[in-house]
């Protein structure tokens, strides 16, 4: 009995595999590293004193995927597996649906295959939109998403509705992600995008390390605190935490759920750039830049529902993400690459 994890060598996939393992689960994870590296893998293991099962598989590759369950005992999915920049998308919108949606199907089409009934889906805060109001509960409206990336979450859950009212079987937990950050206190694992950073965190990190010369701050024209965008900036050790509490949820056979997973709380670009440097004592210069297409002014859950039905909360703060970022970025200056 084994928990399949796509995408598991990514952040926050690898976070998630070493929460599973130091809570003896059996894990199988399946990747392309298309956004991570094998490096990964040593890495958990020196976390957790156990090596996955891995398959370096495409989830689009129907015929190469089913190899693995037919070679695997596997009972749970956590699907993390997907194309994430919100940026790229917008250029490359034909290659987000084909990927996201086209890799889910499949998953989905060899779930059935096997009998394997319970999934957690890696969703976002993007499906609901432009937001007309903060915080976000999970049966505000959802739709009318400004970027590809976020479409693609958007008809995966669909998706997921319609497979949970059409087979009694099935299982599935839906989390909205906000806006992961952090990395393992070990400093062994973290955030490491392919490229420029798409994401907040790593673009500061890597100002600090000097890897970059400024961070650029995409507008300050925003209806917000102090004009720049607000974000529910979530630690990714709570978020993997999360994951965790929707297997478990998922024992209870209860169909089809929904949560957001975040902290509550809205912190502004600037403000998470003032917090990195009193927690680091590191000054980080910024540019103000026009704004980006598809971000909105603000963007924060209300995450109660997690806590009343899986007793699940986010339990560390800005702070401690900062040090955490940091921590791995200073010992990691080229990422998983030496």
């Amino acid at each position: 009995m084994s928990v399949l994890v796509t995408g598991g060598t990514g952040y926050i996939g690898s976070h998630t595999v070493v929460d599973l393992l130091n809570n003896n689960y059996d894990v199988v994870i399946v990747d392309n590293y298309v956004n991570s590296k094998p490096e990964v893998l040593n890495r958990i293991k020196t976390i957790t004193g156990k090596m996955p099962k891995f398959y370096e598989v495409d989830c689009c590759d129907e015929n190469a995927f089913r190899k693995v369950f037919e070679k695997e005992n596997i009972t749970d999915v956590i699907h993390f597996a997907g194309l994430k920049s919100v940026g790229e998308s917008v250029q490359k919108p034909g290659l987000y649906y084909s990927n996201n949606i086209g890799s889910t199907l499949t998953l989905l089409k060899l779930m059935h295959e096997f009998d394997v009934n319970n999934l957690v889906f890696s969703s976002s805060a993007t499906v609901y939109g432009v937001p007309d109001h903060v915080p976000l509960k999970e049966d505000d409206p959802i739709g009318g998403c400004t970027n590809p990336y976020g479409e693609t979450k958007l008809d995966i859950e669909y998706i997921l509705k319609y497979e949970t009212s059409m087979c009694s079987k099935m299982n599935v937990a839906i989390l909205r992600y906000f806006n992961p950050i952090g990395a393992h206190k070990s400093g062994l694992i973290g955030e490491d995008p392919q490229g420029i950073p798409n994401n907040l965190m790593p673009y500061i990190t890597q100002v600090a390390v000097g890897k970059r010369e400024h961070l650029n701050v995409f507008g300050n024209d925003y209806h917000t605190v102090d004009g720049t965008g607000v974000r529910d900036y979530i630690h990714v050790v709570d978020l993997a935490a999360g994951h965790l509490a929707a297997l478990r949820k998922l024992t209870e056979k209860p169909g089809l759920v929904i949560f957001n997973l975040g902290t509550g709380k809205g912190t502004s670009v600037l403000e998470l750039v003032t917090a990195f440097e009193n927690a680091n004592n590191i000054k980080i210069p910024y540019v103000i830049c026009p704004r980006r297409p598809g971000d909105v002014d603000e963007n924060y859950a209300d995450a109660s529902k997690a806590f009343k039905e899986m007793g699940w909360e986010a339990k560390l703060n800005i702070v401690d993400a900062c040090r955490d970022s940091w921590n791995w970025q200073k010992n990691n200056p080229k990422g998983y690459d030496k």
